[in-house]
């Protein structure tokens, strides 16, 4: 699953990054091992207090999420009783519309 291989990594030793490493001008190597490793964790007194991931690893993470949104708003849709449907020919019929009025019009 791909949620398992984006953060599988986090829970390894060399994720961890103490904030002090920042203090002492290393801020340019934490980024570099980011964009190696993906993620890693900053702390302060053994305690997490940033998450600092690649941008790749971001826009994954926010598809999946997305992803994740939509079909559980599809499901909610799918599960809930739909009213009752209109034929297409009482819609054009009720708006003085023919097909032919709706050729060329984008249905997104």
């Amino acid at each position: 699953m791909e949620t398992r291989k984006l953060w599988f990594s986090i829970g390894k030793g060399n994720s961890l990054v103490p904030v002090s490493r920042f203090n002492k001008g290393e801020a340019s190597q934490i980024f570099s091992e980011v964009r190696q490793n993906g993620v890693m964790i900053a702390t302060k007194n053994n305690t997490p207090v940033c998450i600092l991931i690649s941008p790749e690893k971001y826009y994954k993470l926010m598809d999946l999420l997305e992803n994740q949104l939509l079909s559980a708003e599809a499901e909610m849709r799918l599960s809930q009783p739909s009213g009752p449907s209109i034929p297409e020919k009482e819609i054009l019929d009720r708006y003085g519309l023919a097909e032919a009025d709706l050729e060329g019009i984008s249905h997104s």
